[in-house]
């Protein structure tokens, strides 16, 4: 049987992992879990876009330099969720 992609599966990969999920950016904490709406779909993309912006970078500002990390989190982000597309209600804990 094929275990329920999870996003505290995908959260453990980008965050102890990788070391994306937040930090203290113009003396506020982020952590990507705050940028999630309450329900909606979003996109694979968009959280990846969240986990740099919680960690204060911006990959615009150096693509090249970014590219390899955003495909990285972008293809945890599918592998873990099943879709590059999910609603906002299965990115929370699974205690929640």
């Amino acid at each position: 049987m094929k275990p329920k992609p999870s996003f505290d599966a995908l959260m453990n990969e980008v965050c102890v992992g990788q070391g994306w999920c937040g930090s203290v950016v113009n003396d506020k904490p982020l952590h990507v879990t705050l940028f999630i709406p309450e329900n909606g779909p979003v996109t694979a993309e968009q959280f990846v876009d969240w986990l740099f912006e919680a960690d204060g970078v911006d990959p615009y500002a150096d693509l090249e330099k970014w590219q390899k990390h955003k495909g990285a989190l972008r293809d945890a982000f599918i592998r873990h969720m099943g879709s590059d597309v999910v609603d906002a209600a299965d990115l929370r804990w699974e205690d929640n």
